[in-house]
Parts: structure tokens; C-alpha cells; sequence
């Protein structure tokens, strides 16, 4: 389908991160894959957490040697608290969606969207938290969404997950700044992931609309910049809040939307 793209300019390498250890969420490929290897680039150890092995296993190879796969499904909460043990910078941005009213939501789907999405997610900072208060610096970036801040019809699960997900992220930086910890969300629109284009489809059945109807009238009708976000785009705004000129820049959620919520 006919969209536009855009090709963001290389960066040099963010400062401060070296001998840091990174954990990130959905690591396997997306915002996940681009965020494990800019924080590589920064000089991070990166500790890759997916349940999709193969994905991971791609990952890792093309990381040669900065990027350590931890192959985990989000819903053993117990594994993921475990698996945050240690870092200094997390990274929540795994994540699932299912288009449906309401009315025909499935609701054990709406339960694993709400555990993978918000219950994982505190579990994991639970879990880095005593590390980073005892060493003094923390970084917790949570991958948001526009729908973090707003609504769409359909994505009753999605919308509540990533709204409470926003007030989490909210509640673990006043909780975290007296230990030199930030927490922040990063809230894109719809970004170019494998996630995104399942969403076309399912939005397709929903509206009874072709998909380039969905893309053009749905997914880009509110924003002023009629395009796909980068996963590069939100790796590069991950790498700041990680880096060292972010360290007043707590409890904010940047909207990385094409001006969709400046309505």
C-alpha cells in the first residue's frame, strides 16, 4: 500500500551508557529490536527479552556479541520480575493488540493483553528497582502509545493497558527520584511493526474497508504527518531519556504522534 516513508538520519552514539546493563521487552523485533540495538550502539550490555526465540536468535547474530537473548513469556510473572534483576536501564515495550467492539472482546484475550502490558510491566520494574536504588541511577522508559492518552473505538484492552501503564510509569518516578531513578513513557503513533500491519487487518473486518482505506482514513486520519512512525525514530527518543542530559526529565510521557493529540 502506498505510504510514506521516511528514513531517519544516523545519530552519533549517545554518550554515559557504557558498563550499563539494558533490559528490553519485545526485544524479538519492532521497537523492541531497534531499541536493543541503538543502546548496544550507546555502549549498553543488552539483555534481549522475547518469547519468540528465533527472532531473537536473529537479533543476536546481527548484535555480534552486545545483545544476550533471554527467551521468556511476559505472563510468568515471576520469570520477568526475575529477568529485570540487575538492570540499570528497562525498557517496557512489549506488547499485543486485538481489534474488537466491545461487545465481542473476548475477555480471556483482554486478561493477557492487561498481563503482558501492565502486569509485566510492574513486575519488572519491581524486580529492577533494588538494584538501581542501590547503585543510584535508574532508567525505566515505558513504550506507551497515543493511546496511552487517548481513545479509539476497538482497543478496549490496548487503551487500558497503555493508560495504565502511563500512570505507573507516572507513580515509579516520584517513587524512583530520590534514588536517582527517571521513569518515563515514550508515546508514538502508529509505528511501522509487524504489531501495526496485523492492526490494518483486523481494522479492515472491523470497518468493512480496504486496507489502504484503514491506513489513509483510520490510522493517519488525526495526524498532521501523514506517515508511519520509525522504530528507529522511538529507539533514538529511548536513547535520550537514557542518556545523560535527561536526568530532570521524570515522569513526562513524550508524544511522538504527527501532532495527532495537538487536536
Amino acid at each position: 500500500m502506498p505510504l510514506m516513508s521516511a528514513s531517519p538520519a544516523s545519530s552519533p552514539e549517545a554518550p554515559g551508557l557504557t558498563g550499563r546493563t539494558a533490559v528490553v521487552t519485545g526485544a524479538a523485533g519492532g521497537i523492541g529490536r531497534a531499541c536493543s540495538l541503538r543502546l548496544a550502539a550507546a555502549g549498553a550490555r543488552v539483555r534481549a527479552v522475547d518469547m519468540d526465540a528465533e527472532g531473537l536468535a536473529d537479533l543476536v547474530a546481527f548484535a555480534e556479541g552486545t545483545v544476550e537473548a533471554y527467551a521468556l513469556d511476559l505472563t510468568d510473572l515471576d520469570a520477568a520480575e526475575r529477568a529485570a534483576e540487575g538492570a540499570d536501564i528497562l525498557v517496557n515495550n512489549a506488547g499485543i493488540q486485538l481489534v474488537r467492539p466491545i461487545e465481542d472482546f473476548p475477555p480471556e484475550v483482554f486478561s493477557r493483553v492487561l498481563t503482558v502490558m501492565l502486569e509485566a510491566p510492574f513486575r519488572l520494574v519491581r524486580g529492577a528497582l533494588p538494584g538501581m536504588y542501590e547503585r543510584g541511577w535508574g532508567r525505566i522508559v515505558n513504550i506507551s502509545s497515543v493511546h496511552g492518552l487517548i481513545a479509539s473505538p476497538y482497543k478496549s484492552a490496548y487503551v487500558a493497558a497503555k493508560h495504565g501503564l502511563e500512570g505507573l510509569s507516572k507513580v515509579a518516578a516520584l517513587e524512583g527520584a530520590p534514588h536517582g531513578v527517571t521513569s518515563n513513557c515514550v508515546s508514538p503513533g502508529y509505528v511501522r511493526t509487524p504489531l501495526v500491519e496485523r492492526q490494518i487487518t483486523d481494522q479492515a473486518a472491523a470497518h468493512g474497508i480496504s486496507p489502504e482505506r484503514v491506513v489513509s482514513e483510520v490510522l493517519l486520519a488525526d495526524a498532521a504527518v501523514k506517515r508511519l512512525v520509525e522504530p528507529e525514530e522511538v529507539a533514538e527518543a529511548v536513547a535520550y531519556l537514557c542518556g545523560p542530559h535527561s536526568s530532570f526529565i521524570t515522569g513526562a510521557s513524550l508524544s511522538m504522534d504527527g501532532g495527532w493529540t495537538a487536536h
